[in-house]
């Protein structure tokens, strides 16, 4: 790809672009970044091959996280002024490049290399992808921006399920004694496994990269009537810097919102596998066998990916902020319920967890259409990245309250239902404040509003006026586009559902 290629300017769609090419291109990028939440397979042989505790290990991922949320605030604005093709360009070099550095650090048993490639370049490559085909959605789908922010952050759900069984056959490959249940592979396979998936996703991110367009000044797609667009409540049609807009209360109020739902679906998912055991545990043995605490992993990971998709699409009807009332609204009742009634039963138990979930994953999507609605579009993709900073910070507190409370409560392997009680009450205290913090947002202050003066002059420069198009035909280029991304999402869904299966 020739550098050229990444300037803004090149990278204006023509009259009559079909804008359903720019989905997979998020996709395309999404998928590859959401295998940060796949590193539990390789987690138990990196502790074999560093001698390490499992403390130790995830500092590697909480350094990434960490890292995402950084990054994405520092490069947010260069992502919105440098455009889309530029920023997918340089998040894939990162995140293949910190499997490469985090390969090198395997081989040669340096876990600083680890932390050093896929913690931070890795992290880095992670921020940066994230958003940076999220502002380029919002603006190609005016009329449906949940939609639009659902299919894309979607992909990162898809991304783990996708990364687990392809990283599982991939160390079956590189190491014949490897073995599924105890999850240790030799570290050079590990190690081989790294340089595979930085190839694999370096391609696809490229390829999302090729395919990414911004429409034209003005472009609006057909039908669509930006001046309605102010009828609806909190939905604005001015535009606010990403400067001015962490100045408003608005920002802040989403910010402990995010915080909030995130910290509270933390409180499940980073306790999955052992909270079902522990729930229905007879004595010193659970009743829910290992293979079937892994098929409840794989439904809530089914539940995390349906919920990106498909509330973040229902905002688009009932409105964002109705939205958010139900995801931490509903959650608190859900809480309280698994909390007193989920050792009751299985199904009751995994129903309860799996709702909140999706909440948890329709959460992460919905929030830049929300972002477009009290801010609009200037520089929603650098917004975004600043708000971004509360998944860093959840990322960190929801695991050390759960630990810490369950730390307290006994031994790992030894704990019951009730033992789980405080952390999940807090949970429910926590989802209290974001519902409040929720409740409490309001249109943003005309002080805060862009000049149209300064946004003309902060425009792209060189870019074509077109007041609307009409998405060409069905073309060869669009089939394989949705099919490139289509395949590998299918195949991730497939085996995540093979393993929900052996909770039931």
């Amino acid at each position: 790809m020739s550098l050229d290629l990444l300037d803004r300017e090149r990278t204006i769609a023509p009259a009559g672009f079909n804008r359903w090419l720019i989905p997979p291109a998020a996709l395309a990028v999404h998928l590859s970044i959401g295998q940060v939440y796949a590193t539990s397979v390789y987690k138990a042989s990196l502790v074999q091959r560093f001698d390490a505790s499992l403390t130790s290990i995830g500092i590697i991922f909480s350094l990434a996280i960490v890292m995402l949320g950084i990054s994405a605030a520092v490069f947010g604005t260069w992502v919105d002024t440098g455009g889309p093709r530029r920023a997918m360009f340089t998040a894939a070099l990162f995140w293949a490049g910190g499997f490469m550095v985090g390969a090198l650090g395997i081989a040669t048993s340096q876990l600083w290399l680890v932390y050093l490639g896929y913690g931070v370049f890795g992290g880095i490559g992670l921020g940066i992808g994230y958003i940076s085909p999220v502002s380029t959605l919002i603006k190609w789908f005016p009329d449906r921006p949940g939609l639009a922010t659902g299919m894309a952050i979607m992909g990162f759900g898809g991304g783990a399920a996708l990364a687990s069984p392809l990283s599982a056959k991939l160390l079956k490959i590189f190491d014949d004694s490897y073995d599924t249940a105890t999850g240790i592979a030799s570290g050079p396979a590990v190690a081989k496994l790294f340089v595979s998936l930085g190839l694999i996703y370096l391609v696809l991110m490229l390829f999302g990269a090729w395919l990414i367009k911004v429409p034209a000044d003005d472009w609006k797609p057909e039908g669509f009537d930006p001046s309605m667009v102010r009828s609806k409540s909190l939905v604005t049609t001015n535009h606010v810097s990403a400067n001015n807009a962490i100045r408003t209360p608005q920002f802040w109020l989403l910010w402990i919102v995010l915080f909030c739902n995130v910290t509270a679906g933390i409180g499940i998912l980073e306790q999955a596998a052992p909270m079902i055991q522990d729930f229905f545990r007879e004595g010193s043995t659970s009743t829910v066998a290992a293979a079937g605490a892994g098929g409840f992993v794989g439904l809530l990971s089914l539940f995390n990916l349906a919920g990106r998709f498909g509330w973040s699409s229902a905002s688009d009807a009932i409105g964002r902020k109705n939205i958010y009332v139900m995801y931490l609204g509903v959650g608190i009742i859900l809480y309280t319920l698994l909390a007193f009634q989920g050792s009751s039963s299985t199904t009751l138990f995994a129903l309860l967890a799996g709702v909140i979930i999706s909440f948890y994953g329709g959460g992460f999507a919905t929030v830049p259409a929300y972002l477009r609605d009290l801010f609009g579009t200037y520089q929603v993709g650098a917004i975004h990245g600043r708000l971004l900073t509360a998944w860093a910070a959840a990322g960190v507190v929801g695991p050390l309250i759960v630990n810490r409370i369950l730390d307290a409560q006994g031994e790992p392997g030894a704990l019951v239902a009730s033992d789980y009680r405080p952390a999940l009450l807090t949970m429910v205290g926590i989802l209290a404040v974001g519902f409040v913090a929720n409740l409490a947002i309001r249109p943003v202050n005309d002080k805060y509003n862009e000049s149209d003066e300064s946004l003309e002059d902060d425009a792209g420069t060189g870019t074509a006026k077109v007041a609307s198009t009409v998405d060409k035909p069905l073309s060869p280029l669009l089939v394989v586009a949705w099919i490139v991304v289509a395949v590998p999402l299918i195949y991730g869904i497939y085996e995540t559902v093979m393993k929900a299966a052996n909770l039931f």
